[in-house]
């Protein structure tokens, strides 16, 4: 699977696991909402074992910027809330840091 499509749908599956707890939780949806959460954060978890590095940690640090663009998106799209220009220039900084991290010459 290439890496430009694990990324988008782990950062996908996360957010999403993670929101199932949130509304849950915070929005007072019914407990059933937990049942695809839980897959969709095994979801996650397996998509990130399928990313080309030697190291996990490596993977987990890129992914990080993945998910801080992905969940500003989450923001605007699903909770109707538009990212403001600090929000749009830290998910840039992060997802340059990302590429910095799993692209970087290594000898």
């Amino acid at each position: 699977m290439k890496l430009a499509l694990i990324y988008p749908l782990a950062a996908l599956a996360e957010i999403g696991g993670c929101f199932a707890f949130w509304a849950w939780l915070k929005l007072d949806r019914s407990p059933w909402w937990l049942a695809p959460g839980v897959l969709s954060l095994i979801a996650f978890a397996w998509l990130l074992t399928l990313v080309p590095t030697e190291a996990a940690g490596r993977a987990f640090a890129a992914y990080g910027g993945v998910y801080i663009v992905a969940s500003l998106a989450w923001m605007g799209l699903v909770e109707k809330t538009t990212p403001d220009r600090w929000d749009v220039i830290g998910g840039a900084v992060c997802l340059i840091g990302a590429g910095v991290i799993l692209f970087g010459p290594r000898g």
